[in-house]
């Protein structure tokens, strides 16, 4: 591998001017700058990344940090995706670092990105409290941006969705629409967003003098198998039911797969809603209703964000998102359809 110094003989120059040209400081002529980049061309020079950076103390990188639980599905491939084309409208590349299993190990991506001397962190947290992760923001001058928490010191570094409040939404649509018996199938109970979308469904339960049933609440774990086991679950306990919001989509499924084995009509029987609208939603049968988290317009928000604390520029006050309800076949009005009691409530 050619070294600095070798493409500093063959450009007839010094190493300091080579540094110089490569760094971007210090005049050089023209001419001379020809002479150097033609000689890293023949020379086949690539410089050392890290070095540059240390000596220009910045690297036009941006890291995110996720666990690879989330590494499967759609959910993840739209943050990835749209986080990657936004930083590279920006001049910028993207790093990825997995957080693993555990808030230390969340914190230790998050130090690894800035020892890389990434100029900012995006981090979509599963395991750092709200308090962890404002002490962070405390502790580092670089900027970190968080996705999916509201955070109580730093709301200006955080970007969330409102995941109650589209719960809220999915479960009075179906109560409108003439449902009563809800069940419910939650995602893994140590993630924030299963908390707050459990927390809507009982919310509207309440909003209509509807009893909660804790029968018609099952733990799922964000894989269609959960929402196999779930259905399973519910059927065991033979409450009436007419309808099902699911956590997410591929739980949603998993629920559709079972209740069409058992014999019961989706959504002749019981009607089911999912969360995400992942890209085969529209397309199954009968077609997914689903909320849709606006994970395209969250990413771009954070990266905006991250931009204005680096460069410099306008900075929204606007944090938190609200989902859309995609309502399709798997919906249809339930048993309690009535005007008068809809009124009534």
């Amino acid at each position: 591998m050619s070294t600095m110094l070798e493409v500093a003989k063959k450009a007839g120059v010094s190493k300091a001017t080579v540094s110089r040209v490569l760094s971007g400081k210090g005049y050089v002529s023209d001419a001379t700058k020809e002479q150097v980049y033609k000689a890293i061309e023949e020379a086949g020079y690539r410089p050392n990344l890290l070095a540059r950076n240390l000596a220009s103390n910045k690297s036009e990188c941006i890291g995110l940090v996720v666990t690879n639980t989330l590494y499967n599905g759609s959910y993840f491939s739209e943050i990835l995706s749209q986080a990657a084309k936004k930083l590279e409208d920006n001049g910028r590349q993207l790093i990825l670092v997995d957080g693993k299993h555990s808030a230390q190990e969340e914190r230790e991506a998050i130090q690894f990105l800035l020892d890389l001397r990434c100029d900012a962190v995006i981090i979509y947290p599963r395991f750092l409290s709200i308090d962890e992760m404002d002490e962070i923001i405390d502790q580092y001058k670089q900027p970190i941006m968080v996705v999916n928490r509201k955070l109580r010191k730093h709301q200006s570094h955080c970007i969330c969705c409102d995941h109650k409040g589209s719960s809220y939404l999915a479960t009075k649509h179906l109560i409108e629409r003439g449902h009563r018996d809800i069940a419910f199938i939650t995602g893994s109970m140590d993630s924030p967003t299963a908390i707050e979308r459990l927390a809507g469904y009982k919310e509207a339960l309440n909003q209509y003098d509807i009893g909660i049933n804790d029968n018609l609440i099952v733990q799922g774990k964000w894989t269609p198998g959960s929402g196999v086991s779930a259905v399973e679950s519910l059927y065991q306990r033979q409450d009436k039911i007419s309808a099902i919001v699911a956590s997410n989509d591929e739980m949603a499924i998993g629920a559709m797969k079972k209740l069409n084995d058992l014999g019961i009509s989706v959504p002749g029987e019981i009607s089911i809603i999912g969360f995400d609208n992942i890209p085969t939603a529209p397309y199954l049968s009968p077609a997914l209703s689903s909320v849709k988290d606006p994970v395209s317009e969250m990413i771009s928000e954070v990266i905006n964000r991250l931009i204005s604390m680096l460069d410099g520029g306008y900075l929204s006050k606007e944090n938190i998102f609200t989902s859309d309800l995609l309502v399709r076949n798997s919906v249809i009005d339930g048993p309690y359809k009535s005007k008068k009691w809809v009124d009534k409530h």
